[in-house]
């Protein structure tokens, strides 16, 4: 019986770790590793498997020195601590196979893994089980072709602890039909969206219900409306059925700021629970814009959109940068009026980075800007490269950014400003279960009572009360949202 240990390392406290705010609903992380779970359930089925998720539970040397081989697989943000679990389980003797984004360009640098199992593992995976199968496995296992969704498995769910997750996640398409030159993900999957089938997503779906899900889903996919001809025609009318019985199931997802001109879809992402879209916003300035081709931003009213989409009944989160050749010290306060003015409460703000293998790296590596590797946090204070702009002017204009919009005034108002436009949808249903409960009672304590934040969140507490009661828990949630947002400030700059 082959045994195989599956290990996801931890993430740092970063934006999207949302660790600050996970201890007041009792949550460890907010989303289990979707790609090792993807991983298992193509392994053989006679072979026995086993996950460890570092963000929940440690890693054991009996966890270890149990399995024949060791499965890692992490982001790049990962990479500290991927490099201590491979170090320790070499130390035990473990055979390591790792695959993921983080080990694309970095082989070089992990002597100590075995079998690296790159790319898309639908691909990659089965020619390195049929080589290990024969005695005759290579060290590297990978493909420029992309793989067909079709034959991706249900993930195995049963090897995780679902209640130690604040999110389940589940992934629809990959690729993006855009090309912007910082963006690493065309770079890996291509720019034609590849879709899975509305019997596929249903499958998976009816797999976390069975399991005992009852929360919020989130579509993973790079781009949720790169195919909207497919999602008019067969997912969302799939999902709408799906859920006329599980209505307290709810799902989030990434879409480009476009989605706002196709009234027709996001009435059809609504009425089938989409609550929540993450959109590339980046920078309100035309010539930034140009300078990284992002043209499905160029020429348009990006508040206009954004207030587009949260009238459709959908809170749209945004990601900026700062530190394009073309911005100037003018954009600090530019970034600040379009997110105040917009009303986007989850506002992941970062300095430029360029990841490996986009066209940005390699445009600067041509002349010779590059000065070190992509760190895989949006959030934390670091450029791999030299920037036009002077480098401590752009760092102090960030931190202005970020006080600007974190301070408890700033947030807070803001979170007002979202709810003012907001059309909360009638399709989800909102049942208070206990652990809401409690981070409501915590709240008011770490909050209302304790935090230097609390006449701003008692302010907001009564005007949601009296103006939009039924937004009343999302007030209480975004107050949440925004204590672990100024701890992860307050650490990184």
């Amino acid at each position: 019986m082959t045994r195989v240990l599956m290990v996801y390392p931890e993430f740092p406290d970063t934006f999207w770790s949302f660790r600050h705010a996970l201890k007041f609903i009792s949550k460890k992380a907010s989303m289990p590793p979707l790609g090792l779970l993807t991983v298992a359930a193509l392994l053989p089925q006679e072979w026995e498997v086993s996950l460890v998720d570092m963000n929940v539970q440690p890693l054991t040397r009996h966890d270890i020195v149990w399995a024949d081989y060791v499965f890692i697989s992490a982001m790049v943000a990962q990479r500290d601590a991927t490099h201590r679990v491979v170090a320790r389980c070499k130390e035990l003797g473990a055979t390591i196979v790792a695959g993921g984004p983080l080990f694309l360009a970095e082989e070089e640098r992990l002597e100590q893994v075995d079998h690296f199992v790159l790319n898309e593992a639908e691909i990659t995976l089965p020619a390195f089980l049929h080589d290990l199968e024969a005695g005759t496995p290579r060290r590297i296992y990978s493909t420029t072709a992309y793989a067909d969704l079709a034959s991706t498995p249900v993930p195995r769910w049963d090897l995780i602890d679902l209640r130690h997750y604040a999110t389940m996640c589940i992934q629809y398409s990959r690729g993006c039909p855009f090309n912007c030159d910082f963006c690493n993900i065309t770079a890996m999957l291509g720019h034609v969206p590849r879709c899975k089938s509305a019997e596929q997503i249903l499958t998976e779906l009816d797999a976390l219900y069975a399991a005992g899900w009852r929360g919020g889903v989130f579509f993973v996919d790079d781009n949720f409306i790169g195919n909207k001809r497919k999602l008019k025609e067969e997912i969302l009318p799939a999902l709408i059925a799906w859920r006329q019985d599980k209505e307290e199931m709810s799902f989030q997802t990434e879409a480009s700021v476009n989605l706002a001109d196709d009234a027709e879809l996001m009435d059809l992402m609504v009425r089938a629970g989409f609550t929540t879209v993450f959109v590339g916003i980046e920078t309100p300035d035309e010539d930034s814009l140009s300078e990284c081709s992002k043209v499905q931003n160029k020429g348009r009213d990006l508040v206009a959109a954004v207030k587009t989409m949260q009238r459709a009944g959908l809170e749209v989160q945004g990601g900026f940068i700062v530190g394009f050749d073309s911005d100037t010290p003018a954009i600090f306060q530019r970034q600040i009026d379009f997110i105040q003015n917009s009303g986007i409460v989850t506002a992941m703000v970062g300095l430029l980075q360029a990841p490996y293998g986009t066209r940005l790296y390699e445009r600067l590596q041509r002349e010779g800007r590059i000065l070190d590797q992509f760190s895989g946090n949006n959030t934390d204070s670091t450029m791999n490269f030299v920037p036009k702009m002077d480098p401590q002017m752009l760092r102090e204009g960030y931190r202005r950014i970020l006080e600007g919009i974190y301070t408890p005034r700033a947030y807070y108002a803001r979170v007002r400003t979202f709810l003012r436009e907001y059309s909360k949808s009638h399709t989800v249903r909102t049942r208070i279960t206990r652990d809401e409960l409690m981070a409501f009672l915590r709240s008011i304590y770490v909050l209302g009572i304790r935090g230097r934040e609390r006449w701003e969140f008692w302010r907001l507490f009564l005007w949601t009360l009296f103006r939009r009661p039924r937004l009343f828990p999302n007030a209480i949630t975004y107050a949440i949202y925004g204590f672990h947002f100024r701890r992860i400030c307050e650490a990184h700059v």
